[in-house]
C-alpha cells in the first residue's frame, strides 16, 4: 500500500481498454492482409524525412482496435520512415498476452489496456511499463444497452441485472454512471464475457448491459436501446482509453527510434482526424471489414492530436499520471491487485519525452 498522501483526482480514473472488441474481432483478420494495396505506389509518405540511420530492431504488438496504430501498420509509415531498422508486427489477442509478453521481454511497444498495464506495474508484478501514447479516448463504442422499451434511464433500472465484463473500460463506466446517481446499491451487477452477455440476453437472464462491438451491436439488433454511453462517463470525469505502452529498458535504449515512433503515430492519428477516408480504408483492410463498418466503428471514438496529447490534461503535466494512479486505486477497490505501488511508479508510467520533442 502507498504511504503517499498525494491527492488524486477524484473520478479521473482509466480501466481496462476495450479488449473485448479485440478479442471480437480477431477472428475475422486474414493474417495475409497487412498492406492498404493503394499505397502500393506509395501515396502515403513518411510525413518526415526518413532516417536511415535508426538500425534498431522494434517488436510491436498490435490488437484489432480501431485506431492510428493500425492505420500507421497498414501504411507501412514506421518502415519508411525507418527504411534500415527491423520492425516486427505482432498480433496481440489481449492486455493479458500483452503483459506476459512484456514480462518474458518478448515484445517492446504494444496497445494495451491501461488495467493490464497498470496492473504490470503495481503489486506484486511490478514491471517498469511506459504509456508512450493514447490511440483513443473511448466515446460511443462502448454504451449501456437496455431490453425494456420502458426504461429510458438509469434510475429505470433500479432492481434488475445489469451485465458487464469486470476490470474493463466499461465495468468502470457502468460503475461512475451507477455511483453518480447513488444507484450502485439498487441494481445486480454482474461479470460476464461478451460471448455470454449475448447469450444471457437472449434467455432473457440479464435486462440491460454495458459493452462494445460486435455484441451492442447484436444487442441492439435483439430489441435493445443504449440510455448512456462511455462518453456519458467522461463526462462525469470518468474518461476510458485505449494506450500504447512499451517496456522502460527498451524505450530508454531507444531514444531516436521512440522520437520516429511517436512522429509517426502522430500522423496515424492525423489521417484519422483529417483524411477519414484513407483512414477508415486501412481499418477496414486491416479488420478485414466493410468501409462502411470501418466507418461505424471509427465513430464511437475520439483520437486525441499530438498537440492535445502534448497538453496538460495528457503527457504534458499531471493529467494522465494522476489517471493511472486512480486506474490502480479502482483495480485494489475491485481486488484486481494486491495493493497501491508508490505514487512515483504511476507518475513515471506517463512517459512523454518523445511527444514533447515531437510537438516542438
Amino acid at each position: 500500500m502507498s504511504t503517499s498522501t498525494t491527492p488524486r483526482r477524484p473520478g479521473l480514473r482509466l480501466a481496462a481498454a476495450a479488449l473485448g472488441l479485440a478479442l471480437a474481432l480477431s477472428g475475422c483478420v486474414q493474417s495475409g492482409r497487412t498492406t492498404h494495396p493503394d499505397n502500393f505506389a506509395g501515396e502515403i509518405a513518411c510525413p518526415v524525412d526518413p532516417d536511415p540511420s535508426i538500425t534498431a530492431s522494434v517488436r510491436i504488438g498490435w490488437q484489432a482496435i480501431p485506431n492510428g496504430d493500425l492505420v500507421v501498420k497498414d501504411l507501412q509509415l514506421l518502415e519508411r520512415c525507418m527504411p534500415e531498422a527491423e520492425i516486427s508486427w505482432l498480433k496481440m489477442n489481449s492486455g493479458g498476452d500483452v503483459i506476459q509478453a512484456f514480462g518474458s521481454n518478448s515484445l517492446d511497444i504494444s496497445l494495451v489496456g491501461s488495467s493490464p498495464a497498470v496492473k504490470s506495474a503495481s503489486p506484486p508484478l511490478n514491471k517498469d511499463v511506459r504509456v508512450i501514447w493514447i490511440g483513443d479516448v473511448i466515446g460511443a463504442a462502448e454504451s449501456l444497452v437496455v431490453k425494456d422499451p420502458a426504461a429510458q434511464t438509469l434510475a429505470d433500472l433500479s432492481g434488475k441485472t445489469i451485465a458487464v465484463p469486470f476490470g474493463s473500460t466499461a465495468h468502470y463506466s457502468l460503475l461512475t454512471a451507477l455511483g453518480d446517481q447513488d444507484l450502485l446499491s439498487e441494481v445486480r451487477v454482474v461479470n460476464l464475457a461478451t460471448d455470454a452477455i449475448l447469450a444471457a440476453w437472449q434467455r432473457d437472464e440479464i435486462d440491460a448491459a454495458w459493452v462494445w462491438e460486435p455484441t451492442l451491436t447484436e444487442l441492439l439488433e435483439n430489441e435493445g436501446h443504449t440510455i448512456l454511453s462511455s462518453e456519458d462517463s467522461a463526462g462525469l470525469g470518468a474518461p476510458t482509453f485505449d494506450l500504447i505502452a512499451g517496456t522502460g529498458d527498451f524505450i530508454e535504449a531507444n531514444p531516436e527510434l521512440m522520437r520516429m515512433w511517436t512522429t509517426v503515430q502522430a500522423e496515424g492519428t492525423r489521417l484519422l482526424n483529417e483524411e477519414p477516408d484513407t483512414a477508415a480504408t486501412s481499418i477496414a483492410v486491416q479488420l478485414d471489414v466493410s468501409k462502411e463498418e470501418s466507418e461505424k466503428l471509427l465513430e464511437g471514438y475520439t483520437y486525441p492530436t499530438l498537440e492535445e496529447q502534448s497538453g496538460e490534461d495528457y503527457f504534458g503535466g499531471d493529467g494522465l499520471a494522476e489517471d493511472l494512479a486512480s486506474t490502480a486505486e479502482f483495480l485494489e477497490a475491485q481486488g484486481e491487485i494486491d495493493a497501491l505501488a508508490e505514487d512515483e511508479v504511476y507518475s513515471r508510467m506517463s512517459h512523454g519525452d518523445a511527444i514533447e520533442e515531437a510537438a516542438q
